[in-house]
């Protein structure tokens, strides 16, 4: 199978518009690992990222599950969960090419090119003082904003499984100010169902607690967080959501022990 944009299609040499030869483009690796390799490209001056899956491994499938948790078999979930976001309007990169072959899971060969969304910050750059702290306003739009994102994404039947400051990008503009809302990426562990477990909610949800604790937010702010995700305000939240929150800080609180800091990408898989 493959899918291909006509506009990058056309970027693309006609041996390239294949499996192989999508599977045969190169560029410096940003991530190598469990028969994934991610990297950017520039065709026609423009950016892309490239994520080819080779293969897990029956190995690497039975470690997952024996773990409780979804093995990733190749570039079709991230594909499949920005269609999704596309259509929650989630803005996040776009799929500008899909292709995989093979039908055993271990085996499976597939990739997937997006956009660039650039330049861009991210709000791990901001949360560990790696770019100016925005001021109260913005700061304040950036909490509900990305509340609003978990809250419709969680709402979807959506889980991230990576749900850390740093999958979220702010576009600037040549300048550094905004020019954009905020994007979500990485999503080639995202689960989607009619409704996310709470297992799952807890997961995303202490992530964002873990990688947000450098900003030090005030309590105000972390109450405005809330009462934006559940869409009322912290009084009114009825005694098992509490619950879960409790659950996701006591989860966030352990990886802080774990891990000694914010965590990116799958350093925190689990």
């Amino acid at each position: 199978m493959i899918v291909l944009d006509p506009e990058f299609a056309a970027l693309l040499a006609p041996d390239a518009r294949s499996l192989e030869g999508l599977m045969a483009l190169n560029g410096a690796a940003l991530r190598d690992v469990d028969g994934r390799r991610t990297f950017r490209i520039e065709l026609g001056g423009r950016g892309f990222y490239v994520k080819q899956h080779s293969g897990v491994g029956w190995r690497h499938i039975a470690k997952s599950l024996s773990g409780l948790r979804s093995p990733v078999l190749g570039a079709r979930t991230e594909w499949q969960a920005l269609a999704r976001l596309a259509e929650l309007g989630i803005a996040a990169p776009r799929p500008v090419a899909f292709a995989e072959a093979g039908a055993n899971p271990a085996g499976r060969r597939s990739v997937l090119v997006m956009t660039e969304i650039a330049p861009a910050i991210s709000l791990e750059d901001i949360a560990l003082g790696r770019v100016p702290l925005p001021g109260l306003t913005e700061r304040r739009a950036l909490i509900a904003e990305v509340a609003g994102i978990a809250r419709t994404l969680h709402g979807a039947g959506i889980n991230h499984r990576d749900l850390y400051l740093c999958h979220f990008l702010m576009p600037v503009d040549a300048d550094g100010r905004r020019s954009g809302p905020l994007a979500l990426i990485d999503l080639h562990r995202a689960q989607m169902r009619a409704r996310v477990p709470a297992r799952w909610l807890v997961k995303d949800l202490s992530a964002l607690i873990f990688s947000a604790a450098p900003l030090a937010l005030s309590r105000a702010d972390r109450l405005r967080f809330l009462a934006a995700y559940e869409g009322k305000p912290w009084r009114h939240v009825p005694a098992e959501r509490r619950r879960l929150w409790a659950a996701a800080a006591a989860k966030a609180a352990r990886l802080t022990r774990r891990l000694g800091g914010p965590a990116t990408g799958d350093t925190a898989a689990g």
